[in-house]
């Protein structure tokens, strides 16, 4: 099985080096991932200006490790597109510090490498511990590794995009792991406005979130010192809204065709 590895945090953050280690079990590794912080740029590709590629040193034997001056999703194309020596099985992305979980995933870098190799029905793992600090990474890795092994024996299949999300526990204290979905909430945004001269900058600020705490969530499986895995697709048309706006397409286009007043 050949892997790809990338991450939203960086290719000298610790958290890909521990899930590198575990997946060199399972496949061979190559790494791919940004050069640099790409935290909140979701699913973005580069597209106005080329994207530097680099050989870097590994900071495991024998892992092709590439630094690329873009997106993580740009590290997955970069893949796809015949950077990897051979082509991909399977894409992991993480171990990223902090989760990712609820409706706002699709801001996650982290996701969004994983949504990239989705969309090249490439199965895809997003794996993510829920601190911003003093991360365990040792249950990621072991839980990156397992899943990754039943897509190499076929207990799982087809071009899956999973979203893992742990507790910063040790192995020890947790307590399950959950198929969950994602959480409704809000982020308390704000605007930070920058003291420069002549033009107006501005820092879009994170605050606090308020989840919605609804059992079977990956928030709810989270605080519960459970593993959670959210299968996510990629299929966004509303079943919901659709019905509504067929009944009332003949009146749209009724109005469309007619002429405007003078």
């Amino acid at each position: 099985m050949n892997i790809l590895v990338t991450n939203d945090d960086g290719l000298h953050m610790p958290g890909i080096w521990a899930m590198v280690k575990a997946l060199k079990e399972v496949g061979t590794v190559t790494v791919i991932a940004p050069d640099r912080e790409q935290s909140g740029v979701g699913a973005g590709v580069t597209l106005m200006h080329p994207v530097r590629v680099s050989e870097a040193v590994p900071r495991i034997k024998g892992v092709r490790t590439l630094a690329a001056e873009g997106t993580p999703a740009d590290c997955v194309v970069l893949a796809m597109q015949g950077l990897a020596p051979q082509p991909i099985d399977l894409v992991v992305s993480g171990i990223n510090e902090g989760a990712n979980i609820g409706i706002y995933v699709t801001m996650s870098g982290t996701v969004g490498a994983a949504v990239q190799a989705h969309l090249w029905n490439v199965p895809a793992i997003a794996v993510s511990v829920s601190s911003l600090k003093g991360c365990i990474f040792q249950p990621a890795a072991k839980m990156a590794g397992l899943l990754a092994k039943m897509f190499q024996d076929g207990t799982l299949s087809g071009p899956m995009l999973l979203n893992v999300n742990l507790p910063n526990q040790p192995q020890k204290n947790i307590e399950g792991v959950m198929v969950t979905s994602l959480a409704r909430g809000k982020f308390s945004e704000k605007l930070i406005k920058a003291d420069m001269p002549k033009h107006d900058y501005y820092f879009i600020a994170r605050g606090d979130t308020e989840w919605e705490e609804e059992e079977g969530t990956d928030v709810w499986a989270i605080r519960r010192k459970r593993i959670s895995i959210t299968p996510l697709h990629m299929e966004l048309t509303s079943d919901v809204i659709t019905p509504m706006l067929a009944e009332c397409a003949p009146t749209i286009f009724q109005e469309f065709q007619k002429e405007p007043r003078k």
